[in-house]
C-alpha cells in the first residue's frame, strides 16, 4: 500500500489507533500507539520517536533518541484490540536521518539490495515452517534457592491417568506419536483453523495446518513464500496471531525450540530460492534433484558457513537442546533430496520448476527472522560467487538415513556447533561474507556476539536441577 492508501484504510475501517512497531535484536516486536487523529502523511515523513536505550542491544542513554519510520507496505488491521487498531511495521533511523545499522529490518533490506547489485537474480524468496507448542499450563521460576519449570497439556501422553479432568476421556497423544492424527486425538483443530482465519485477514496466504510429531499440542501452520523482508514481516505477524489466538482460547503458545525433554523439538525449516524476474534460477531439469549449478553453489555457501550461520539461525541456549541426534534434528551438515536427516533438504514431491527450492532445516524460531534470512542469503550468494561445490567439499549428496549410520561413519560427517558459545566463536571467525556490500557491519556483529554471550553466561552460571540428581550425594 501507499501512504495515501493507508490513510484511506484508516478512514474506511474507522481505525481509532495506529500501532507503530519495530523489532529488537532477539526478534521480539515493540510498539508505540498513536490515536488515528494524530496520524497523517507527515507521520510517514517524520516518523515516531522512541527511547533506544531502553531496548537491549541498541544504544546507550547518552544517544538514546531514535526514530521509527513506518513502512506503508507493512500494515494490517489488528484482530485482538477492543478499539479498531492498524499495525504498521517500521524501520529505525537515527535523529539525523541515517539508517540505523543495528536495525534488523534494515539489514534484511540491505541484503535484498545486495542481491540486486550482485548480478545473480532480482529476488530471493523465503518460506519458513515455524513449529510451535500449545500448552494449557506453564509455570517456571529461577531464584537463589530454586529452579523449576512445569508445562501441561490436555492431550499429552503423560496425562493418561490424570483425574483432574472430571473423568479422563483418554485419546492422549503418545511421545513422538502426534503427526497428523484426526480428532479426538488432535484436540486443536479448531484452534489452528481460527489462527489461519485471522492470519488470512492479516494478509498472509495460508497453505495448510496440522498437528506435528510431538505430544502435548505441537503444531505447524504453513504460509505462502514471499520476498525476504516481507516474509520476515509475515513471520512476526504469524507469531503475534498464534500467541494471541491461543490466549483467547485459554491456552498458551510457545515457539521455544525444546520445551519438552524426550520428544521432538520445534524447528523453523526455511525454504529458499532465487529468481531473475519470472525465471527460477534453482531449476535444471534432469540434474540431481533438478537443481541448477547456481542452486548447488548456494547450498555450498550455506553448508560452508553453517557453523557461523547457526549463531543467527539458532541463537539461544535452548536451540542446542533440540540440535541433538535422534529427534529429527538436522545436525548433519550435508545435503540430500527428500532426506529429513540432512541439514539441507531438496524437496522433490510435487515440485514444479518455479517451486524448485532448497530447505535449510537447522534453524528455529528463536531466530530474528530479518537477521537469519539475510544471513542465509549472504551465505548462499558467497557460495555462488566463489562457486563452492558442496560435493567437492564433502557435503553430499547423502541419500541415506544418517541416524542409522555407525559411529565411525557419522564421524566423517561435519556437524553443527554443540552449544551457543561454539556458534558465536564460529561467527567471530567467519563473518566477512556477512559484511559484503555493507549488509551487516563489524560493529553489529561484535555487539550481537556480546549480547548473545551474556545470554549464554546467564544460563551457564545457574544451578540445574539435574545437577542435584547427579551430585547432591557426593
Amino acid at each position: 500500500m501507499s501512504v495515501n492508501q493507508v490513510l484511506e484504510l484508516i478512514k474506511e475501517k474507522e481505525i481509532a489507533f495506529v500501532d507503530f512497531r519495530f523489532v529488537d535484536l532477539s526478534g521480539r516486536a515493540h510498539h508505540i500507539t498513536l490515536p488515528a487523529s494524530e496520524v497523517d502523511a507527515d507521520t510517514f515523513v517524520n516518523g515516531v520517536a522512541f527511547d533506544g536505550s531502553s531496548i537491549p542491544g541498541f544504544r546507550g542513554i547518552e544517544e538514546s533518541d531514535m526514530v521509527m519510520m513506518p513502512d506503508p507496505e507493512a500494515a494490517f488491521v489488528d484482530s485482538f484490540t477492543s478499539h479498531p487498531t492498524l499495525n504498521i511495521m517500521c524501520n529505525i533511523f537515527t535523529p539525523d536521518g541515517e539508517r540505523y545499522e543495528r536495525d534488523p529490518r534494515s539489514i534484511a533490506q540491505k541484503a535484498e539490495e545486495f542481491l540486486q547489485t550482485a548480478g545473480v537474480g532480482t529476488a530471493a524468496y523465503f518460506a519458513p515452517e515455524s513449529e510451535f507448542f500449545v500448552f494449557d499450563d506453564v509455570r517456571y521460576e529461577n531464584t537463589m534457592n530454586s529452579s523449576s519449570f512445569f508445562v501441561d497439556s490436555e492431550e499429552a501422553g503423560w496425562n493418561t491417568n490424570r483425574k483432574e479432568e472430571g473423568g479422563n476421556l483418554g485419546f492422549k497423544i503418545r511421545t513422538k506419536g502426534g503427526y497428523v492424527p484426526v480428532a479426538p486425538m488432535d484436540t486443536q483443530q479448531d484452534l489452528r483453523s481460527e489462527m489461519c482465519r485471522l492470519l488470512e485477514e492479516a494478509g498472509l496466504r495460508i497453505e495448510r495446518h496440522h498437528h506435528e510429531v510431538a505430544t502435548a499440542g505441537q503444531a505447524e501452520i504453513n504460509f505462502r513464500f514471499d520476498t525476504l523482508t516481507k516474509t520476515a514481516d509475515n513471520l512476526l505477524t504469524y507469531k503475534y496471531i498464534v500467541h494471541n489466538t491461543a490466549r483467547q482460547f485459554g491456552k498458551v503458545a510457545t515457539f521455544m525450540p525444546k520445551p519438552l525433554f524426550g520428544d521432538n523439538g520445534s524447528g523453523m525449516h526455511v525454504h529458499q530460492s532465487i529468481f531473475d524476474g519470472d525465471t527460477p534460477l534453482f531449476y535444471e531439469k534432469g540434474a540431481y534433484a533438478n537443481l541448477s549449478e547456481i542452486a548447488l553453489h548456494y547450498i555450498g555457501g550455506i553448508l560452508y558457513h553453517a557453523p557461523a550461520l547457526i549463531a543467527l539461525t539458532n541463537p539461544s541456549t535452548n536451540s542446542f537442546k533440540r540440535l541433538v541426534p535422534g529427534y529429527e534434528a538436522p545436525v548433519n551438515l550435508v545435503y540430500s533430496k527428500g532426506n529429513r536427516s540432512a541439514a539441507v533438504r531438496i524437496p522433490v514431491a510435487a515440485v514444479t520448476p518455479k517451486g524448485c527450492r532448497i530447505e535449510f532445516r537447522t534453524p528455529d524460531s528463536t531466530a530474528n527472522p530479518y537477521l537469519a534470512f539475510a544471513a542465509m542469503l549472504m551465505a548462499g550468494l558467497d557460495g555462488i560467487k566463489r562457486k563452492l561445490d558442496p560435493t567437492a567439499l564433502g557435503y553430499g549428496p547423502f541419500d541415506k538415513n544418517i541416524y542409522e549410520l555407525s559411529d565411525a561413519e557419522k564421524q566423517e560427517i561435519r556437524s553443527v556447533p554443540g552449544n551457543l558459545d561454539e556458534a558465536l566463536d564460529a561467527l567471530e571467525a567467519d563473518y566477512e561474507f556477512l559484511t559484503e556490500g555493507g549488509v551487516f557491519t563489524k560493529d553489529f556483529i561484535d555487539n550481537y556476539v556480546t549480547f548473545k554471550r551474556a545470554e549464554a553466561k546467564s544460563v551457564a552460571i545457574r544451578i540445574h536441577p539435574q545437577e542435584y540428581s547427579l551430585y547432591f550425594d557426593c
